[in-house]
């Protein structure tokens, strides 16, 4: 079964459900999901995103970065 079937499915099931207490852990459910995602990808204003910029700049204009080889070497232990 594709996902909009199993979407539609989903609703029709949800448009005749009477239990009202599973409706409220589904609705808490789905407002946590909801919020967990918000909070982990929030966007930066223009003025963190300079001073990200700046911050980077900086740190490679004194030498703090890693190679790309570097970077590899490191990944190919996790």
């Amino acid at each position: 079964m594709d996902l909009q079937t199993r979407k539609l499915h989903l609703i029709s099931y949800l448009a005749q459900l009477q239990d009202e207490l599973f409706l409220e852990k589904l609705e808490t459910y789905i407002l946590k999901q909801e919020k967990e995602q918000q909070t982990e990808f929030k966007q930066f204003t223009v003025e963190e995103f300079i001073k990200r910029i700046e911050k980077s700049e900086l740190d490679f204009k004194n030498g703090r970065f890693k190679s790309q080889e570097e970077l590899e070497k490191i990944a190919a232990n996790w």
